[in-house]
């Protein structure tokens, strides 16, 4: 037989999710804990079979668009710019103080200061993909808290594209390998090149393609073929997400929901959300299946101190720092509570820092794996903390509605 590891990745991964998932859900436990149990079931830290982690990675990726691109088609332009006072100033001042933290632990471990510099970061940007899950089973996606949470995950990924791009050229000054001349030389022309094309990507999906997809889209509806409809939404999320990675160097989770929130401007937004549901449902889980494989479980037995110290930094130090942050910002407390909550894990941009980190010797390899410790146990934890939030949100209800006093 020919050599088949994609079609024996996502059987055997999507087997084994529905298994793990079926198993977490009878125990009142989210399906995702499952996925990211069976994902280090197969993963190569645990005997039996071992999936490819190249293919598994790649099917995330698909994953993380047709799940961008299904809740831009939910915010419309006017929801983004209406939560910009918060979610920009919020984002940026959680992100320093996220960071400041993880700098702090790695210093008291004897780390450089690029270490330090690599591990904050990474501990400071959650995962829109576990967000959205996260809404979706709480119905918030299009309440104006979910809307918020959204946008302030928004801001934290332009972030975090520009941190990769300055990251490689500083590197010999923070203490790893040097990057080459040319780059170290024209790093202000990177960085402002790298601007121009995301400012560039966003002017011709607002100005162009608000007008080009919903227009597409209507006279494939008026054929009246149902598999052409659905093959055009699945054509134009993942092409347009692909088309702006490669032209515009977009990470493919804000090309996605820029695709969507364009196509949010036609009248069949719904019927292509709708359309595009089994797939993103299928993909997801392959991401937490991706996610679980990069897992080795052995770090909790050799470094526990360590993995709960990057925990409570995730789950306690940034989501205090974001409740106080909304609320400094004359928000109520139930809005704190829910952009906290959101905030209380790590994903898809902590992995991508954190592998950037070793290849540039600033992170040491055990850094990466505290992270993925960290990621595995925050995700799984992220659906206590928001039961925990919806649960002391009705308590300070009285508190909420005088928080601030100016607000009346």
């Amino acid at each position: 037989m020919h050599e088949t590891p994609l079609i024996a990745m996502i059987a055997i991964g999507l087997a084994f999710a529905f298994v793990f998932g079926f198993v977490a859900l009878k125990l009142c436990m989210p399906p995702l804990v499952g996925y990211l149990l069976a994902g280090i079931a197969i993963g190569p830290y645990t005997p039996g079979f071992v999936g490819e982690p190249e293919i598994a990675s790649q099917l995330a990726e698909i994953g993380v668009m047709l799940l961008m691109f299904g809740v831009g088609m939910h915010f419309s332009v006017n929801d983004l710019w209406a939560v910009k006072a918060v979610a920009v100033p919020g984002a940026l001042v959680q992100i320093a103080a996220a960071t400041a933290l993880g700098m702090a632990v790695a210093w008291y471990w004897g780390w450089s200061l690029g270490a330090g510099l690599v591990f904050g970061l990474a501990l400071s940007v959650a995962s829109t993909v576990v967000l959205l899950r996260a809404l979706d089973a709480r119905k918030s996606v299009e309440t104006p808290d979910g809307r918020l949470a959204i946008g302030w995950l928004i801001v934290e990924d332009l972030v975090m594209v520009l941190a990769l791009v300055l990251l490689p050229a500083f590197a010999q000054q923070l203490g790893g390998v040097a990057a080459p001349v040319a780059a170290a030389q024209n790093v202000w022309w990177s960085v402002g090149l790298t601007l121009g094309k995301v400012t560039l990507f966003v002017a011709l999906m607002l100005l162009v393609g608000t007008r080009i997809f919903p227009w597409l889209l209507a006279r494939v509806e008026r054929s009246g073929s149902r598999e052409l409809f659905t093959l055009a939404v699945a054509a134009l999320a993942l092409g347009v997400t692909y088309g702006s990675a490669k032209l515009f160097g977009v990470s493919v989770a804000l090309g996605a929901f820029f695709a969507g929130v364009v196509l949010n401007e036609s009248a069949l937004s719904r019927r292509a959300a709708a359309d595009l549901q089994s797939l993103q449902d299928a993909f997801g889980a392959l991401f937490f299946v991706a996610v679980g494989m990069l897992f080795d479980p052995h770090v909790l037995l050799r470094q526990p101190a360590a993995v709960l110290t990057v925990l409570a930094i995730i789950v306690v130090g940034k989501s205090l720092a974001a409740l106080l942050i909304v609320l400094a910002l004359r928000k109520p407390l139930s809005t704190a509570l829910m952009v906290s909550a959101s905030l209380a894990q790590i994903g898809e941009f902590s992995f991508i820092l954190s592998d950037l980190g070793v290849e540039l010797q600033l992170l040491p390899p055990a850094g990466r794996s505290l992270i993925l410790g960290g990621a595995l146990l925050s995700i799984t934890l992220n659906p206590l903390v928001f039961f925990a939030a919806s649960c002391i949100r009705p308590r300070t209800s009285n508190l909420a509605n005088r928080w601030p006093p100016s607000a009346k």
